[in-house]
């Protein structure tokens, strides 16, 4: 369940190979495949953009990306960290300066392992905004960000899954 960090990753990975090569396989795909994902979910996208063949990603404010889960989740949910230099495709984070999961400065350990082995991404960071400031219907909703957001996600997606 969510609750206790979605499924284990190596089963995320198969879902996501699975779900890549059927949308390469479908007449209409141009052979091109992006992922994204918030919270959990964009630590999920992380870790795929790393291990899969994804032609671009975006990480909403991954959370546990540069430390461990909670209590009991150590052996599930570690950090990314070692990773980074494994990142196959350009990546696209979207982060709030307010956030705790990942905090500013975790964004700024990952953006420096990025840049050290010269991976192809863009982080963007909102001050005022939290965790989950693209949940309308949370008190975390942050419009200017997520609309600013979804400009730099259309922007990334044409820029790198457009024909």
């Amino acid at each position: 369940s969510r609750a206790s960090g979605g499924v284990p990753d190596e089963r995320m990975l198969g879902d996501v190979a699975a779900s890549a090569a059927y949308l390469r396989s479908l007449t209409s795909s141009n052979g091109k495949v992006g992922a994204i994902g918030y919270c959990s979910g964009g630590r999920q996208t992380f870790i795929a953009a790393c291990r899969l063949d994804l032609d671009a990603a975006v990480d909403c404010y991954g959370g546990f990306e540069m430390d461990h889960g909670p209590e009991g989740e150590k052996g599930r949910m570690w950090g990314l960290g070692p990773l980074a230099p494994d990142l196959n495709c350009p990546l696209l984070g979207l982060f709030g300066n307010d956030d705790g999961r990942p905090s500013p400065e975790q964004v700024t350990a990952l953006e420096k392992i990025l840049s050290e082995h010269g991976k192809t991404y863009e982080f963007h960071r909102y001050d005022g905004a939290g965790h989950a400031f693209f949940s309308v219907d949370r008190p975390a909703y942050r419009v200017e960000a997520a609309l600013d957001g979804w400009q730099q996600i259309l922007a990334w997606y044409g820029r790198y899954l457009a024909s």
